[in-house]
């Protein structure tokens, strides 16, 4: 169905008049922006297939004015559009004062990670730093590759702490097949980190595995304290 032949109050530009553009989905307002589809696609069509393509939001922001023109429907103008949008939100982001997220439950770390880190397809070792009031000082990936402890050093992972004078930290990890279950290795590195966490007098407060819209925290499976 094109756009033409939705009823007036369905097609995302009316809509957007009406309701005001919170009110829209990512795809009404990648539509917009598109301004036409293509044969036989209307827009919105094109743009809810863009973001399937692209893995969402953050993937279609990633993605390169090159990477979008080889996309079918997407040709220079189109991309050039879109790109356009994308870096004007960024540059209104780093207009906006700095707030610095609060880690207070494994909800709020996997939330502040997961449309990041679902899409990965290899691991991705990550520590969040956080402030006396667990607010975050700073994200840093450590490790790609397979978790294991003979390649996770607590060296790496402390000393970006102490370099962040952090007073606590929270590791995460992804696994590309989507399924959270931590495995022995998972448990091991998590063993020698806090180890090395306690020694050094910085906290680390969970591990988070990260899996496809599903995460597990290894403090409610019970591993703290070890």
């Amino acid at each position: 169905m094109l756009i033409q032949d939705l009823p007036i109050d369905e097609r995302p530009r009316e809509r957007m008049m009406r309701l005001g553009q919170a009110n829209l989905s990512n795809s009404e307002l990648i539509a917009l922006l598109l301004r036409t589809g293509t044969a036989g696609v209307s827009a919105t069509h094109l743009a809810e297939n863009l973001l399937s393509k692209t893995g969402g939001l953050r993937g279609l922001a990633n993605m390169s004015l090159n990477e979008l023109m080889n996309l079918k429907g997407i040709g220079p103008a189109k991309a050039i559009q879109l790109v356009a949008g994308l870096e004007l939100g960024r540059r209104i982001t780093r207009t906006l004062p700095e707030e610095k997220p609060r880690m207070q439950s494994p909800d709020d770390v996997a939330n502040y990670v997961m449309d990041e880190m679902r899409y990965l397809t290899q691991e991705h070792f990550v520590c969040i730093y956080l402030d006396t009031k667990h607010c975050v000082i700073e994200k840093k990936c450590v490790f790609i590759g397979s978790l294991d402890a003979s390649v996770v050093h607590p060296r790496e992972v402390l000393r970006a702490a102490i370099l962040a004078s952090a007073s606590a930290f929270i590791c995460i990890h992804n696994h590309p097949s989507g399924d959270p279950s931590p495995s022995r290795e998972d448990i091991e590195v998590t063993e020698l980190l806090y180890q090395a966490s306690m020694t050094v007098g910085i906290d680390l407060l969970d591990h988070i595995i990260i899996g496809d819209q599903r995460f597990i925290s290894l403090k409610e499976r019970g591993f703290f304290p070890l």
